[in-house]
């Protein structure tokens, strides 16, 4: 019966923005040092969008490379669902932009709004769909970020931590003893206003007076903020290991939101997790939302940390507040990570082109 065969990941697939801006330069504008971010977030580097580019250009690079990876045309997809908080317009979907971009003409496209969370989101509705129907056999599930195009570079709780970036899977069936188990999801709209973009949506329409009060911009509760992770990652983890009656020595990698290098290695160290199956990205990339998760999951497949038959657990946590955790057991899906020549975000002039390195693809 449909519903009841396996899905799991074929291919994966991540782009990040070739510019780079580092703690230098997002200290002089937040009123710190390269050294405070360091050592109070761990993230070194973070991407941005060039000025012409929206979260849909940069899920559609990721979309290719997910189904290059996977072995299928883009024509081949029938579902493709995007997780994104910085969509393209407040209307219609990013998915849609991202469809056309990549040429799924076939595919039923939607956006799932659940901030960082939204990658794991979007893939239980992409698994789900995909068991319930037989006309479906591919879909696409990518994790987009824009987040430089509504920072404030004063605020330094938010303009040291969030970047850009995207990062996709493409799921399908696979044998009975891969894929995704255990999917538990959660939210609490209590804390809605603690970490948010306040205007230019029904409740504060853009004027004016949003504008010269920095509305659009990304703010934050960081205190509020940390306290949530520091008790929701850890009930995740011991949560998804009691349904699955495993151990922390039975899974053979975790991969997690990525909102603070710093605090996820601590959580990570007082759980017991070893500090090499913890997968941490966020130092390289600094926190891209909704696209870290899958990022830090394709990171891991592309550079041989998985096995065919390891057992992964995945755990996120966002705005919302949300959070979600799933077990995958790998079905040795390769992914695609193709390197850029960074620049400087304050260089000026074309771009220095991507030049492909494709990880973790038999050759």
């Amino acid at each position: 019966m449909t519903g009841e065969r396996r899905i799991g990941v074929l291919g994966m697939g991540t782009h990040l923005p070739p510019t780079v801006r580092t703690n230098a330069e997002v200290a002089e504008g937040a009123g710190v040092t390269a050294e405070w971010i360091g050592e109070r977030t761990g993230v070194l580097k973070r991407h941005v969008a060039g000025p012409d580019e929206a979260a849909s250009d940069l899920a559609a690079h990721a979309v290719r490379s997910a189904a290059e990876a996977a072995g299928i045309d883009v024509a081949d997809i029938g579902l493709l669902v995007c997780g994104t908080s910085t969509p393209d317009e407040l209307g219609p979907s990013t998915a849609c932009r991202i469809q056309t971009l990549v040429g799924a003409s076939r595919a039923v496209a939607l956006d799932v709004s659940a901030a960082c969370s939204g990658w794991l989101f979007a893939a239980k509705v992409a698994h789900d769909w995909l068991r319930g129907t037989e006309e479906i056999r591919y879909a696409a599930v990518v994790g987009v970020e824009a987040y430089s195009k509504f920072l404030d570079p004063a605020d330094r709780g938010t303009a040291v931590l969030f970047a850009d970036g995207a990062a996709a899977a493409v799921l399908g069936p696979v044998p009975d003893s891969q894929g995704f188990t255990r999917f538990s999801l959660g939210s609490d709209g209590a804390l809605a206003d603690r970490v948010l973009i306040p205007a230019g949506g029904s409740r504060l329409p853009a004027s004016a007076a949003t504008l010269a009060g920095h509305g659009h911009c990304i703010r934050m509760d960081g205190r509020t903020i940390s306290r949530f992770i520091t008790d929701v990652f850890p009930r995740l983890i011991t949560d998804a290991l009691d349904r699955g009656g495993l151990g922390i020595q039975d899974v053979d990698c975790f991969v997690a939101h990525q909102p603070n290098p710093v605090l996820l290695r601590r959580i990570g160290a007082d759980l017991g997790i070893p500090a090499d199956r913890l997968v941490v990205v966020g130092d390289e990339v600094g926190n891209i939302g909704a696209a870290s998760t899958p990022y830090a999951l394709a990171h891991a497949a592309a550079r041989r940390r998985l096995r065919p038959g390891d057992r992964v657990l995945l755990a996120v946590f966002g705005a919302g507040m949300t959070w979600g955790s799933a077990l995958l057991t790998w079905s040795g899906a390769p992914a695609l990570t193709p390197q850029t020549t960074a620049v400087p975000a304050s260089a000026t002039g074309t771009r220095t082109a991507r030049r492909p390195e494709l990880e973790g693809v038999p050759r």
